[in-house]
């Protein structure tokens, strides 16, 4: 499918003052670009992601000076508390009063040595990650969050909710009292702390989240209990693209919406959660379920969050299984998918400007009940059960040379594995694994 490059317009320009700066996510999510029908093996953009309030703060367990962005599904109107001096700030040496306007550039680039094997593949510098961002508060009730990939082609066929893909966000909040009100297009509401990350702080997301689009338009209300406990109520759109360039031939649904729950709990900075339930009605008579538990703690430099994700999919919408079992060129993703994540992710700052990081993940990919599906032209069962386990492995070195700024330059290695059980490779499937060396930066720039 041919793709244009996003371009910023005037008239971007003048519907950033429709976008808040607090909302909810990953980030995934991921926002992988607009792909076929066919199979997704791995999106290490999760566009995914994965966010909600993207906050210039401090985490509980970072030294003091050392700022680290966050995607807190929170939606909480106030700028951040500990913010970064802008460069128009550095430039003029005018402090800026106001934050009726704030202007950031999200990057994240490398150079990145990819193997497949034991073979080298390639070598080469890119922009993992390159977003522009605009977000203000107008006043105490009125906010608004405007957020544009521009590395990332879109859909010449048109959209479901006639909005660009690459546009994350293009919202306006409201704020009344202990209620929160978000309108326009947005993260879901989905829970997971490596969904809740800024998509720029990731090195590989998992697959549950790596292929899965969240940023989708419609309605948030969330409920403050008290400032560490609020619960929100979503519903969106359950798709950005028409159903045939997201699902292939099916019947699309009279209102194909995703309804979830979330909630977001604080206890002291030491122990956060970030909890949710999903329903999606995807196309005619299928649904998919969504089902996510983050858990994050806090001690001191040592921080360590805890996520599982499970999506049972009536139709793949994450299509990994119809890249398994859905033959060449297939007219439709396969039925009754579902996946299952563990995610364990630990970081160490040894100094107030050095950060280790490990992280593990396992995606367990199959089927939920046995069916009959079209393989390259003939019938064939599929039957229930796992088809493959993918692992995932991260290590690597962070380092931040300013205070209070996120600015930090890395050294990550990124492993994967693939194994696959006897059902797919009946398919012909086989095992694999794949290794990356990056070496980077990664910089929410504030330039106003």
């Amino acid at each position: 499918m041919r793709k244009h490059s996003t371009q910023i317009t005037v008239t971007s320009l003048l519907m950033l003052f429709v976008a808040p700066p607090f909302i909810a996510v990953a980030n995934t999510t991921p926002e992988s670009e607009t792909t076929s029908v066919g199979a997704i093996e791995s999106v290490e953009t999760v566009d995914a992601a994965k966010e909600a309030k993207e906050a210039n703060r401090s985490a509980s367990y970072l030294p003091k000076d050392t700022v680290r962005i966050m995607e807190v599904p929170a939606l909480d109107m106030d700028m951040d508390e500990v913010a970064e001096e802008t460069i128009f700030e550095r430039i003029t040496d005018v402090k800026k009063k106001t934050d009726k306007f704030n202007l950031y550039l999200n990057m994240h680039g490398d150079f990145a040595a990819q193997w497949r094997g034991s073979e080298f593949e390639s070598g080469k510098f890119q922009m993992r990650q390159l977003r522009v961002e605009i977000k203000g508060n107008i006043n105490d009730v009125f906010s608004y969050r405007y957020r544009q990939r521009l590395n990332t082609g879109d859909n010449t066929s048109g959209y479901y909710d006639n909005i660009l893909r690459s546009i994350d966000y293009a919202a306006i909040g409201i704020k009344l009292g202990r209620w929160q009100l978000l309108l326009g297009k947005q993260c879901s509401a989905f829970g997971g702390i490596e969904f809740d990350i800024n998509p720029i702080e990731i090195y590989q997301y998992s697959d549950n989240i790596g292929t899965n689009n969240s940023f989708l338009t419609g309605a948030d209300v969330c409920y403050n209990f008290t400032p560490r406990q609020q619960v929100h109520f979503q519903i969106v759109n359950s798709n950005a693209l028409p159903v045939k360039d997201e699902y292939g031939d099916y019947e699309p649904a009279k209102m194909p919406l995703m309804y979830s729950i979330n909630w977001n709990g604080n206890f002291n900075d030491v122990f956060k959660t970030r909890w949710s339930a999903s329903l999606m009605q995807q196309v005619s008579h299928k649904q998919l379920y969504f089902f996510a538990l983050g858990n994050e703690l806090n001690l001191g430099r040592f921080g360590t969050f805890f996520d599982w994700y499970y999506s049972r999919d009536g139709v793949d919408r994450h299509g990994v299984m119809t890249g398994i079992v859905g033959g060449k060129d297939p007219a439709r993703r396969t039925e009754n998918a579902e996946y299952m994540t563990f995610l364990w992710h630990m970081n160490y700052f040894f100094h107030p400007k050095w950060n280790v990081i490990a992280q593990v993940m396992v995606d367990n990919e199959g089927i939920y009940s046995s069916h009959q599906a079209d393989y390259n032209g003939t019938t064939v069962e599929l039957s229930k059960g796992k088809y493959r386990t993918a692992w995932g492995y991260i290590g690597g070195i962070e380092y931040y040379p300013m205070k209070n700024s996120n600015l930090h330059f890395f050294l990550v290695y990124v492993g994967r594995s693939y194994k696959y059980t006897s059902r797919a490779k009946a398919f012909g499937a086989e095992d694999y694994y794949t290794n990356r060396v990056s070496v980077g930066f990664i910089w929410q720039m504030p330039v106003f």
